[in-house]
């Protein structure tokens, strides 16, 4: 099987200015492409080569699982965002947040925290259990919260490609303009 990477359901412009077109075209048009690309390349004529992209995260190592993580990574992402994004969680989700972090605005401090002190590149992800509760962690890299059982329900992506010609070295100002893009609706769905 070949992946592709799917098209985007907003233009390249839409997100701005919490991101550029710029940065979607370089980000999303060529290091996500870059990505599926190799993953291809690795999975042709191995058992990985009609698995579902999540089974070869789960079960791989070094560059395949690289590939594959930070594949399903940046689409998972990039579908996050919408220009009519923004607001805050409702329902099931949001209930949950104020629960476990007291309110939002806790939760989104923590979260941009958690995306602000990590060391060198990866992902912050809110993750939820089995049982529903939600954690935030920390990833190194192409880390996925899928090698650890939980269920990924939103990411902030802190490598600096996903930021740098926008803010440059201000990491916590570029995530703190995610929370006017976010498709809640989208995030919800996930919990």
């Amino acid at each position: 099987m070949k992946y592709t990477q799917p098209q985007l359901p907003y233009a390249n412009d839409a997100l701005e200015p919490a991101i550029s077109r710029r940065t979607v075209e370089f980000h999303y048009g060529k290091h996500e492409k870059t990505y599926i690309d190799n993953l291809n390349a690795l999975i042709e004529g191995t058992e990985f080569e009609e698995l579902p992209l999540e089974d070869i995260i789960r079960d791989s190592k070094g560059a395949l699982f690289n590939n594959a993580s930070q594949a399903w990574n940046h689409i998972f992402y990039f579908f996050s965002f919408s220009p009519d994004g923004g607001g805050e969680p409702e329902g099931e989700l949001r209930e949950a947040i104020d629960k476990q972090f007291g309110s939002f605005d806790n939760f989104k401090k923590e979260f941009v925290d958690a995306g602000v002190k990590l060391f060198g590149s990866g992902w912050v992800w809110l993750s939820r259990d089995n049982d529903g509760k939600l954690f935030i962690t920390q990833g190194s890299n192409a880390d996925n919260p899928l090698t650890q059982g939980l269920t990924p329900i939103l990411t902030f992506d802190v490598w600096e490609h996903a930021y740098y010609l926008d803010y440059q070295n201000r990491r916590k100002d570029a995530l703190e303009k995610l929370w006017d893009i976010i498709d809640w609706p989208i995030v919800e769905g996930r919990y």
